[in-house]
């Protein structure tokens, strides 16, 4: 018997997950969405921690893969602790395409799960700048985690959609690995490749980013942070203007055509659509 399910056996588990997210309560949807959001914030905050400054030891594309190594504990902690994920429930498009959950009941899903991991990430955000560790390496993760966000506030439309095309392509197929591997081992290191590659090559995730600039914008305001990104007035882009509208929204709509659509959508009409 093989240890993990085939492509085809894959997408049909993914139609019955969608489902099973489909008929989800609100109040467990809502608390799920959070625990996602925190997790996922634990990922990149540790991501800015290790990678602060390791460039200039290690050079800039280790640096990147170090940090993609790290950001995976993330949706290591959303797939095996159990949890609900934006970009990961656009999968549940396969399930709308098998019949097995209509429209409605994905956009809720999707609806409530966005929020709540908005509103976990926040969480997540608030108790890491009291926690003062942004202060680590006399405020060189502080420097990192404003510089970061103000990168992704001026990304244009088109960057920033097309990155967050590619993302949730690779974040998906994570999801998609992981329910291949029938043991915690194989699920992990289904996760792990697909979400090194993504963090490493800098495309956007809408649920990272609701991290990643927050707490950007929290730190903006401490001159003591900004002299030591050397941003000076640079740092006046980033807004919660820049941050909702010019971030925010195209990283999640091309979160959901990378996902979606490429994973949930192309695997639905190769495997389960009869002629």
């Amino acid at each position: 018997m093989n240890g993990f399910l085939s492509p085809k056996e894959i997408t049909e588990k993914v139609v019955e997950i969608g489902k099973n997210k489909s008929e989800l309560p609100i109040l467990p949807m809502l608390l799920l969405g959070m625990l996602a959001g925190v997790y996922i914030g634990f990922g990149a905050e540790l991501c800015t921690m290790v990678t602060h400054d390791l460039s200039k030891y290690l050079g800039v594309g280790f640096a990147k893969f170090v940090g993609g190594s790290v950001f995976t504990v993330g949706l290591m902690l959303v797939v095996l602790g159990g949890a609900e994920l934006f970009t990961g429930n656009c999968l549940m498009l396969t399930g709308v395409l098998a019949g097995e959950v209509s429209v409605n009941e994905m956009l809720q899903n999707w609806f409530f799960v966005f929020f709540a991991n908005f509103a976990g990430s926040i969480l997540l955000v608030i108790i890491m700048y009291y926690s003062n560790l942004w202060k680590v390496g006399n405020l060189g993760v502080g420097a990192a985690a404003l510089a970061t966000a103000v990168g992704k506030a001026n990304l244009s439309f088109s960057e920033a959609f097309c990155r967050a095309i590619a993302c949730n392509w690779l974040v998906c197929l994570a999801v998609w690995l992981a329910i291949a591997g029938k043991d915690a081992i194989s699920k992990i290191f289904g996760i792990y490749f697909p979400i090194m590659a993504f963090v490493a090559s800098g495309f956007e995730h809408s649920v990272a980013n609701m991290y990643l600039i927050p707490i950007g914008l929290f730190l903006k305001g401490n001159a003591a942070v900004v002299n030591a990104a050397g941003l000076g007035e640079a740092v006046n882009s980033l807004t919660w203007s820049s941050f909702l509208i010019g971030n925010l929204v195209p990283v999640t709509l091309g979160n959901i055509v990378g996902g979606a659509f490429f994973v949930g959508g192309v695997y639905y009409f190769a495997y389960l659509r009869r002629k």
